[in-house]
C-alpha cells in the first residue's frame, strides 16, 4: 500500500489542491460540455473506443481541457505526456518523440502529447510537432484559451480537429462544488462542513464559468473552518478575496476588474479604463485577455457610431503580438483611450437581437421569388429571379424593391443611433426610404 495515500496521475491525492483532487475520472463526472461528450455524441464514442485523433481544445479557463485530455489517454490506454508551451522547448519535444517511438515499438502502447497553452508556441516549435503528429508517433491534444485560427499555424490545424469547450453554467459549477463538499475520498467530505443555503450558488456565480476558480475559493473557505463548521457568506467572501492574493501573478482575471474595465470603456471614462487595465496587468493577467474584451466592446458598445473602433482594437492586438511587453502596452493604452472616448451605440446589437427574434418566430417564410437564385432553366421558368432589379443599372445605385419575406415587409430591424457615423447612416436610410415613396413605391410611383 502506498503510505502516502492514493495517487492521482502520479501525485499523492493528499498533496494536491482540491481542484486537482476533484478532477473527473470518467466522462460522466465531467461538468458541462454536453454538446461534445453527452450521451450518444460521436466524440464521446471516439473517446470511449480509444480512436480519437489529434485535437485542439479551445475554451475558457477551468472548463475541463486538461481533464478531457487525461480522459482521452486513459480511455485508450495511452501514455499521457504533458508539455508546457511556456517553460519547455524543442529539445524536450525530441525526447518525448523518441520515447513515444520506443514505447510503441516495444509494447504497442501509444502516446498522448498534451500541450498546454499551445498558442504560446512559436511557429518553429509548432512546425516541430508536425512530423510526429502526421506519422502517428503521438496523438496531439493542444489546449488554448485563444482562437486557434489566429494562434495555431495552418499546417498544424489541418492535422487536428478543433473542439470548442464552453464556459460552465453557474448550475454546472454549483454541482461541482456540491460534489467536492461531500466527497470523502477526494473532496472535503471528511470535514463534515454544512453550507449555508445559497452560498455555493454565490461562489458559482462569481466563478465566471471556471470550475477550478470556484473549487479554489471553496478550498480556501474550508481551510478557515473547523471540522463540522458552517460555511456561510462571510467565509465565502473572505475566501474569494484571499484566492486572488494567493494566486498573485499566476491567477486568473478577477471578474470584477474585467467587468470594471468593460463598463469604464462603455461609460466613456478613459482614466478608469487605463487604471483597471494596469491593475490587471500588474496582477499577472495576460494582456490578450484585455484585448479580447476590448474587441468585443468595440463591436457591442461603439459599433457603427465609429466603425474604426473595431479596426483600432484589432490592430492594437496585432501590434502587441509583434512588440510584446512592455512596448506593446503603448498600443493597448492607445486602444483603451480611443474606445473610451469614441461615440457609443448599441444599435447593431439591438438589431441582431431583433433579427434573431424575427428569424425564430418565422422559420418557414420563403425567400421572395424575385430575389431567389435562378441557375437553371427550370427555376427561371418557375419565376425565380423574375422582376429583380440590378442596383448598378440605376444611376443612383438603388432600386426600391423588397428583400424580406412578404409577411415581414417594411419591418425595421436596424435603427441607427444619433451619434457619430450613424448620423450619416441615418441620412442614407432616409434617402432610400424617400425613393421608395408611400407604401413602398418608387418615387415616380411605378412601384418596385
Amino acid at each position: 500500500m502506498n503510505p502516502r495515500g492514493p495517487s492521482l496521475f502520479g501525485v499523492p491525492v493528499s498533496a494536491q489542491p482540491l481542484a486537482a483532487r476533484m478532477r473527473p475520472r470518467a466522462l460522466d463526472e465531467l461538468a458541462g460540455q454536453e454538446h461534445l461528450v453527452g450521451a450518444g455524441k460521436p466524440l464521446r464514442r471516439a473517446i470511449e473506443e480509444g480512436t480519437l485523433g489529434s485535437v485542439i481544445l479551445w475554451g475558457p479557463p477551468g472548463t475541463g481541457k486538461t481533464t478531457l485530455a487525461h480522459l482521452v489517454a486513459a480511455a485508450g490506454n495511452r501514455e499521457f505526456v504533458p508539455f508546457s508551451a511556456v517553460s519547455e522547448g524543442v529539445p524536450r519535444l525530441r525526447v518525448i518523440f523518441d520515447a513515444a517511438r520506443e514505447r510503441l515499438a516495444l509494447s504497442g502502447r501509444r502516446t498522448v502529447l498534451f500541450v498546454d497553452e499551445i498558442h504560446r508556441l512559436n511557429k518553429a516549435q509548432q512546425d516541430s510537432l508536425l512530423p510526429a503528429v502526421e506519422d502517428g508517433t503521438v496523438t496531439l491534444i493542444g489546449a488554448t484559451t485563444e482562437n486557434p485560427s489566429f494562434e495555431v499555424n495552418g499546417a498544424l490545424l489541418s492535422r487536428a480537429r478543433v473542439l470548442v469547450l464552453k464556459a460552465l453554467s453557474s448550475a454546472d459549477v454549483e454541482r461541482v462544488l456540491e460534489r467536492a463538499l461531500h466527497d470523502v475520498e477526494r473532496g472535503l467530505g471528511a470535514q463534515r462542513l454544512a453550507a449555508e443555503e445559497g452560498v455555493l450558488a454565490w461562489i458559482a456565480a462569481r466563478s465566471d464559468g471556471d470550475a477550478r476558480r470556484a473549487l479554489t475559493v471553496l478550498e480556501a473557505a474550508a481551510a478557515s473552518l473547523p471540522a463540522g463548521g458552517h460555511l456561510d457568506g462571510v467565509a465565502a467572501r473572505e475566501a474569494l478575496q484571499l484566492r486572488f492574493a494567493v494566486h498573485g501573478k499566476g491567477g486568473d482575471v478577477h471578474y470584477d476588474q474585467l467587468s470594471a474595465l468593460h463598463k469604464s470603456l462603455r461609460g466613456s471614462d478613459p482614466h478608469a479604463a487605463l487604471y483597471w487595465a494596469a491593475r490587471m496587468i500588474e496582477g499577472g493577467v495576460d494582456p490578450l485577455v484585455i484585448f479580447r474584451r476590448a474587441i468585443a466592446m468595440a463591436a457591442e458598445d461603439v459599433g457603427l457610431a465609429d466603425p474604426q473602433a473595431l479596426q483600432v482594437a484589432v490592430a492594437a492586438r496585432d501590434a502587441y503580438h509583434m512588440l510584446g511587453a512592455p512596448e506593446g502596452y503603448l498600443p493597448l493604452g492607445e486602444m483603451l483611450v480611443y474606445l473610451a472616448t469614441a461615440p457609443k451605440s448599441g444599435s447593431v446589437k439591438a438589431a441582431l437581437e431583433r433579427a434573431f427574434e424575427a428569424a425564430r418566430a418565422t422559420p418557414g417564410l420563403p425567400v421572395p421569388l424575385h430575389v431567389r437564385n435562378a441557375p437553371t432553366a427550370l427555376l427561371k421558368a418557375l419565376g425565380a429571379g423574375a422582376g429583380y432589379k440590378y442596383a448598378h443599372d440605376s444611376e443612383t445605385g438603388y432600386f426600391a424593391q423588397e428583400y424580406l419575406p412578404e409577411e415581414l415587409s417594411g419591418k425595421a430591424i436596424y435603427e441607427p443611433g444619433p451619434f457619430g457615423f450613424e448620423k450619416e447612416i441615418a441620412k442614407r436610410l432616409a434617402w432610400w426610404a424617400k425613393q421608395r415613396g408611400p407604401e413602398g413605391t418608387d418615387a415616380d410611383g411605378t412601384g418596385a
